[in-house]
């Protein structure tokens, strides 16, 4: 099985009003906590996966949040607490099918898989 992990790499807090992602395509209907993760199309990830995208923040589940960048995604921190910089982000692995992902964004898992980019590390586990 294969794993895209990240982390993210900040942590901020959004006002009612406030837009993020790629064109500010959400905007916070409240006080919400979002989070940064070192990953977007520019890696595979698919640029047109929708806001509510499941996405793992330290082993929990939660959404995507806007337009995918090309270097980073947004993720909802609703509920997670304990997320920071440098917390570990799962972008399908381990308790969130490729397949899940896939279907959020409207294309097959084959396609995420194959679109991975060079500048992805890739770790071989035994």
């Amino acid at each position: 099985a294969m794993t895209l992990a990240s982390e993210l790499i900040a942590v901020r807090d959004l006002r009612p009003g406030d837009s993020v992602g790629y064109g500010g395509t959400y905007t916070a209907s409240g006080p919400m906590r979002i989070g940064i993760v070192a990953c977007g199309y520019a890696d595979g990830y698919p640029r047109h996966a929708p806001t509510g995208t499941p996405i793992l923040v330290c082993g929990r589940r939660t959404r995507t949040l806007g337009r995918v960048a090309m270097d980073v995604l947004f993720a909802d921190l609703t509920g997670i607490p304990e997320a920071a910089v440098g917390s570990p982000a799962t972008l399908w692995g381990e308790g969130l099918s490729a397949d899940e992902v896939a279907a959020s964004a409207g294309t097959v898992s084959y396609e995420l898989l194959c679109a991975l980019t060079p500048r992805v590390p890739v770790a071989e586990t035994p």
